[in-house]
């Protein structure tokens, strides 16, 4: 399994330094374009609760951005310096009573794009895995899988 690892300080402006994150990522682990998206929007939600929720926009507090790329899934990992929160007890921003509300949409949105949200260490954690498509299998895995349709 492959890693790559990035520390931001908890600043907004910050988010383009994810974006190329990402962009690189793409670039180097040949990510498919169908979830590239997701990905993009997913993760700098992600990064961007840490920076304003969890460290408060504290400039002395880190935000920690991990990809971890295997065949099948590419895992992100971002954690922040903050008190954490009670991920199990979200409003709905789906209920009537929360339509008009300006926030409260980006966790339900996360877990709309990535295909596994998990969170851990208090809400201090939370990782988003994505599928990788058959078309982005590792090099090994078509050669063995061309070998097994020729049989």
């Amino acid at each position: 399994m492959k890693q790559v690892k990035i520390q931001i300080p908890s600043l907004v402006e910050n988010i383009r330094v994810v974006e190329s994150f990402i962009d690189n990522s793409k670039d180097t682990f040949h990510i498919e374009d169908d979830i590239y998206g997701n990905i993009m929007v997913a993760v700098t939600e992600a990064v961007n609760n840490a920076i304003r929720h969890g460290n408060k926009f504290d400039k002395d507090k880190n935000v920690y951005l991990s990809l971890y790329v295997s065949a099948n899934q590419l895992k992100f990992e971002i954690e922040d310096e903050g008190t954490g929160f009670d991920f199990n007890n979200l409003d709905d921003p789906t209920a009537p009573e929360n339509l008009e509300n300006p926030g409260g949409r980006g966790i339900f949105l996360i877990r709309h794009l990535a295909d596994e949200v998990e969170f851990s260490n208090d809400g201090r954690r939370v990782e988003l895995t994505f599928a990788l498509t058959p078309g982005s299998e590792s090099p090994e895995a078509s050669t063995t899988s061309s070998e097994a349709a020729a049989a």
